[in-house]
């Protein structure tokens, strides 16, 4: 391999090459032509903000208490449920009694990942899924009117990130190494950045010989002075994230005549996000270059908090039948964000290498989307329920805003428009009673967010639930299952030589108990 022992002797070597090569200055054009949306799928760089961390805290999965879960959420025309709250805040006019609630679960996280074969991995995490106390300020005499005004605070879980991921298998085209050199096009070495600067230090990068010190090959290709290209190494990437979403919801609203129920939230919203992952690449055979193996290292901690404001109505035109209609003004977050990544790399010649970019901190606003939600719900006398959900959500219209550091979104805002499209979800809900004991059964069904373009990974998710409830006088304790599944596309890297993506299956298996208790009036 080359040996860059003297600083200044390399120098003159590489501003002294000559583009002399005619499949060099081919390879050199080709890589002109690369996707420019991988800048917005992975993340990297200085500003690393993209379409995943936009979805990720603006995509909504409502866990709340065990019986709104076990009926698949779907509560917008039912209420009487803390849960509602963050949902459509006229379900607070539905209760008749000043009311405590709280709700433990356990998420047990199974991630399985297709890339040349399957690997699985598991996660077991315990947490607060809803909090919450209802009470009345107004209470009325008769049944026509103003009957109650109530008051109610919930902490309500909107996403449980979570999750742990391992991808393995063997990469017979392409390296992530070949992303980096990509991003060093153009760039002469001494003026890399990022992940590519630290590459090029580690000697997964280099320049190619006769390039101009602005061009780059790897490990694997068109690396110094050898142009062969030598794929087949084994990719491993872990992936591990903690965190959660959360929203603290203070709300108000009432009864009027047993007919109208309305109600209004102020949302105070919660992000705790780490994510890190390492990509290993190993090469089971020798190299020209005596190269051995590299890890790459990213890691990110995003804290943040947001405010949105909900209004809605549940109206009761005959006594068995509610329709609920509830809207979500955007949310507005200020996030704070740390991000550091490093590389270590090793050759058969016994060189180790070890570099570090420095720890990022910056802010960042994030506006999510504006929701409509609509809902029907029929009661069937005493013997139970039925309940189905419609939501609208335009996810193209994201928006990265600058908090003081004057750096311009504009380019990524037009992308997250062009990236992301309205998705349409439904909820269904049912619940049978059987004297004290209450059967519960639900599906959800989250539509794709991706546009249809080469940048779609045919994300979706749905829901099944099912869960059984007890009442005694003023006591409530209920159980529920529900099972998140969701399929897509992982992109591992981008590069001109090939766009590698890994099949995801995230099966979320979350057990809630809702513990409840009714006093006054």
């Amino acid at each position: 391999m080359l040996h860059r022992t003297n600083i200044k002797e390399s120098e003159i070597r590489r501003v002294s090459y000559l583009i002399n090569d005619n499949s060099i200055i081919t390879a050199i054009m080709k890589r002109s032509a690369i996707i420019i949306a991988a800048a917005l799928l992975l993340s990297g760089g200085m500003k690393a903000q993209n379409a995943d961390d936009a979805l990720r805290y603006s995509q909504i999965f409502y866990t709340g208490s065990a019986r709104f879960m076990s009926m698949g959420g779907a509560f917008t025309a039912l209420g009487g449920d803390m849960s509602t709250f963050s949902q459509n805040p006229a379900g607070i006019g539905v209760f008749r009694s000043s009311e405590i609630s709280v709700t433990p679960q356990l998420l047990h996280a199974k991630a399985s990942a297709g890339f040349n074969g399957i690997n699985d991995d598991y996660l077991y995490n315990f947490n607060l899924g809803q909090a919450g106390v209802v009470g009345n300020l107004i209470k009325g005499n008769g049944t026509t009117g103003l009957i109650s005004l109530n008051f109610g605070y919930a902490y309500n879980k909107t996403n449980n990130l979570n999750s742990s991921t391992r991808i393995q298998g063997n990469s017979l085209t392409s390296s992530m190494a070949d992303s980096w050199a990509d991003d060093g096009y153009g760039v002469y070495y001494g003026d890399l950045a990022g992940a590519a600067g630290i590459a090029y230090d580690a000697w997964i990068i280099d320049t190619i010989t006769g390039s101009g010190a602005r061009y780059y090959g790897t490990v694997f290709s068109n690396y110094g002075d050898n142009p062969s290209s030598e794929y087949g190494q084994n990719i491993r990437r872990l992936i591990n994230n903690e965190g959660y979403t959360a929203e603290h919801a203070i709300t108000i609203g009432g009864n009027y005549s047993n007919k109208v129920y309305f109600g209004a939230t102020l949302g105070i919203n919660t992000i705790r996000y780490t994510g890190h992952f390492e990509h290993l690449e190993r090469a089971d055979y020798l190299l020209d270059s005596q190269f051995s193996d590299f890890t790459y290292v990213e890691h990110f901690e995003n804290t943040g908090t947001g405010i949105n404001l909900k209004i809605g109505a549940i109206i009761r035109p005959i006594e068995q039948l509610r329709i609920g209609l509830a809207f979500h003004s955007p949310t507005l977050y200020k996030i704070d964000e740390r991000f550091y990544d490093n590389i270590s790399s090793n050759f058969t010649d016994g060189g180790h290498y070890e570099f570090y970019n420095e720890d990022v901190v910056y802010e960042y606003a994030l506006t999510s989307p504006f929701r409509a939600l609509a809902g029907v719900a029929y009661q069937i006398e005493k013997a139970g329920l039925i309940s189905v959900d419609y939501e609208f959500v335009d996810y193209s219209t994201l928006k990265f805003s600058e908090t003081g550091d004057g750096y311009d979104y504009g380019e990524k805002n037009l992308m997250l428009k062009s990236t992301l499209k309205p998705v349409h979800n439904v909820r269904v809900g049912g619940e049978l009673r059987f004297n004290k004991l209450y059967f519960r059964g639900g599906y959800g069904y989250y539509g794709k967010v991706f546009a249809e373009s080469e940048v779609n990974r045919d994300f979706f998710n749905r829901s099944v639930s099912a869960g059984i409830g007890f009442r005694e006088q003023n006591l409530s304790i209920d159980f529920g299952f529900t099972n998140l599944r969701n399929e897509q596309k992982y992109v591992l890297y981008d590069s001109y030589y090939d766009t590698p993506m890994a099949d995801l299956i995230n099966n979320r298996n979350m057990f809630s108990v809702t513990f409840g208790y009714k006093f006054g009036f």
